[in-house]
Formats: C-alpha cells, sequence, structure tokens
C-alpha cells in the first residue's frame, strides 16, 4: 500500500509536470487562433492558402512551423483556417507542422532524447506533409469535405467575410473578440486537456518497462543483428495506438518517447511514437466535434498511413547513412519545474491570460451576457473529469507530504 501510495503522488506530480512544461504554449496557440479569427479577413487567406499547389502548402507548412502551437491549439487553429477559405489540405499541413515543427517542440526533443532526434523530427515532419497532402489528394473525398466546412461555417457565430483589419486590430472591438474567441477555445478543450495530461503522467509512472517490451517485441530486437523490415514496421505501425493510449499531444509524449528509445524501441516506433500526437482520442474527437465524424475518421486514417511509411522511410534512410540515434536519457518527475525558459514562459502567459479573460468576463458583463466561462451541462465526461481532478488533487497531497 505504501508503495502504491508513493507511485499514486509520482504520476500525479508527473501529470502536472507534462501540463506545465507545456502550458505555455497552449494559451500561446490558442491566442494565434483567437488572433486569426478575429484579425485575418478570409479573402487574405484564400489568397495564400484557399487553392491546392505546392506554394500553397509551403505557406501553410511555414505558418505551422512558426505558430509554436500544442497539439490541442492546432486543430484550433487549423479549424480557423478552414472557416476562413483555406483548403482542406493546407489545414492539414498547418496542423502537422505545427505539431512537428515547432520551436519548442525541438528544444524538448534536444534536451530528452539528442540532436539526431532533432534532425529527424524536421526531416520526418516535412516528408510527413507532403505524403499525407498526397494521399489526401488521390482520396479527396469532396461530399465530406463540403459538409465539414457547411458545419463549421454554421458554428461561426455569423463571422464577417471581410472587413479592415487594420482598423480591427486598433479598436478595443477587436481586442474584445480575441478574448471572446480566446476563452472559447479553452472552453471546448479543457476537459480533453485535463483527461489526457492525467493519463499520460500516470501512464509513464504505473505502466513497466516490460510492457513495451513486449508490444515492440524487445526479444526478437536482441536477439537479431538488426531489426527486419517486419519488427521495423510492427513497431512504426503499433506506435500510434501506444501514443493514442497516453492521451496526450505533442509536447507531453515526449518524455514517454524517451522511455521508449531507453527501451530498445526501433529507431521507426520511436519516431512513429512522437508523429503520433494528433492520434490520440481527445483530440480525433475534437476533429468529430469541429468537422463531424466521418471527416475526424478520415483525417486519422491519413495520419496513420502517413506516419507508418514516414517512420519506416526515416529508419532505413537514417541507416543508410549510419545516423541512427541512441538514447537512455531518463527524465526525473522535476525536471519539469526547473528555473528555465518554460518557467519565465509560463509566467509570461498565466499573465497573459489573465488579461485576455479579464476583458472577456468585463465584455460578457457589460453586454448582459454573463453565465460563466465553464458549461454547466453535466455528462459523463464531465464526471470523469471530476474524478481525474481528485485523483491528481489527492496525489499531489500524497506526493507533498511523503517528500
Amino acid at each position: 500500500m505504501e508503495e502504491f501510495l508513493d507511485q499514486w503522488g509520482k504520476a500525479s506530480f508527473t501529470a502536472i509536470g507534462f501540463f506545465w512544461k507545456s502550458g505555455w504554449a497552449f494559451v500561446l496557440g490558442y491566442g494565434i487562433s483567437a488572433m486569426i479569427q478575429a484579425f485575418v479577413p478570409k479573402v487574405n487567406l484564400t489568397r495564400y492558402m484557399g487553392k491546392l499547389n505546392v506554394k500553397s502548402v509551403s505557406v501553410s507548412t511555414a505558418f505551422g512551423a512558426i505558430s509554436s502551437s500544442c497539439s490541442f491549439a492546432a486543430l484550433a487553429t487549423a479549424r480557423s483556417l478552414f472557416l476562413k477559405g483555406a483548403h482542406f489540405i493546407t489545414a492539414v499541413a498547418f496542423m502537422f507542422a505545427s505539431t512537428n515543427l515547432v520551436i519548442e517542440l525541438g528544444i524538448l526533443i534536444f534536451i530528452f532524447l539528442g540532436p539526431e532526434y532533432v534532425v529527424a523530427e524536421i526531416i520526418g515532419g516535412l516528408i510527413l506533409i507532403a505524403v499525407s497532402s498526397i494521399l489526401i489528394k488521390l482520396t479527396y473525398p469532396k461530399k465530406w469535405i463540403n459538409q465539414a466546412r457547411e458545419k463549421v461555417e454554421q458554428e461561426a457565430e455569423g463571422e464577417e467575410e471581410d472587413f479592415d483589419w487594420r482598423k480591427r486590430i486598433k479598436s478595443k472591438k477587436g481586442w474584445y473578440m480575441v478574448s471572446n474567441k480566446f476563452v472559447m477555445e479553452w472552453g471546448m478543450a479543457w476537459e480533453d486537456i485535463l483527461i489526457g495530461f492525467t493519463i499520460a503522467g500516470f501512464v509513464a509512472v504505473f505502466v513497466p518497462n516490460s510492457f513495451w517490451e513486449t508490444i515492440f517485441l524487445q526479444d526478437l530486437i536482441q536477439n537479431a543483428q538488426s531489426p527486419s523490415f517486419l519488427i521495423r514496421l510492427e513497431n512504426a505501425a503499433v506506435a500510434p495506438f501506444v501514443a493514442a493510449m497516453t492521451f496526450i499531444g505533442s509536447m507531453g509524449n515526449i518524455p514517454l518517447a524517451t522511455v521508449l528509445a531507453g527501451s530498445g524501441v526501433a529507431f521507426a516506433g520511436v519516431m512513429g511514437f512522437i508523429y503520433s500526437d494528433l492520434m490520440v482520442p481527445p483530440l480525433v474527437d475534437m476533429n468529430r466535434k469541429y468537422y463531424g465524424i466521418k471527416v475526424a475518421l478520415y483525417i486519422a486514417v491519413i495520419m496513420y498511413v502517413s506516419i507508418v511509411f514516414t517512420a519506416l522511410l526515416l529508419n532505413y534512410g537514417f541507416e543508410l547513412v549510419g545516423f541512427i540515434p541512441e538514447s537512455t536519457r531518463k527524465m526525473a518527475a522535476g525536471d519539469a519545474f526547473k528555473i528555465d525558459y518554460t518557467f519565465w514562459f509560463n509566467l509570461f502567459f498565466i499573465v497573459l491570460s489573465i488579461i485576455l479573460v479579464y476583458f472577456y468576463i468585463k465584455k460578457r458583463k457589460k453586454e448582459g451576457d454573463w453565465n460563466g466561462i465553464l458549461s454547466k451541462n453535466f455528462s459523463f465526461k464531465r464526471i470523469v473529469v471530476y474524478i481525474f481532478s481528485l485523483m491528481v488533487f489527492s496525489g499531489l497531497i500524497i506526493h507533498f507530504i511523503k517528500n
């Protein structure tokens, strides 16, 4: 019992550490999404991202790379781009870029896994975007996408099509719109975020290494001079499902990727796991809310095939040039709370969040439309959220009592 309580406390502390490590990216991502929706006229995005060609996909990739968005916010931003007239393929390219080519993710990979994985992440991210774009082009379900666009437009609360963004960005009304959209995005996603990070923390602590060794065929890898194609394929194919089990997005799955790399999982398996941040159930469910169940599952299938192909290609390509990395680095539970760039970024974005929420509340009260930020609808998910919140809170108390 004593050991279980120790593990419980450590799992709760780890879950909070995962969120702290990526918290500022959430605020930045949702802030960018809110500003896109408030300040970018549809005609401007249609000019660069509305048509399908190499240039538009490249622009979407570059925009995603500089957006510094986490997985949850990437979906929200992609939805706003899609709403403003971006082609579906360019919106998907943005999602991949904003979760696989961003600076903060590269920093985490460098810290936990080493520079070789950073190089692999960048090269593979570009391959992933190219492969997924080709697959969607070849299988494009026009009817489903049109239905998804209609759904997004119906839920856009009467957005203006064209306006002078220069005037709006200088006006109080424009920034009130940003605060409103920022809070609305959080209101839509906070339950999924809480559930995802809680599960990730408990999986990281309670799941033993022997579990990973079994599902990734470690005995076969250790008994062979080099993994066969079937073993690499199995590792790459299973990795997205393992990522889905963690319920965590791009920033949180790097520590778990470190566990896999340290356990001897094939390079294809580790990269497949890292790229599968958009495959987790909360994110698939968020796509369902945005576009409908058919398009959400279609996106998931495209992602899965693209991830497996890219992971295998990276494995063989890096092996060909003798650049297969090895990593046995481990992350201590308290490492997330060091006084580093994350600490200062979080302080800054906490202040920014407070300001945006303040303007949201002020505007709502002024309009006589203040019903609170969080939905009061009682659902099964809300019960799960309460249970998980209690688990983490109780675990933190246990952790601090014992330490």
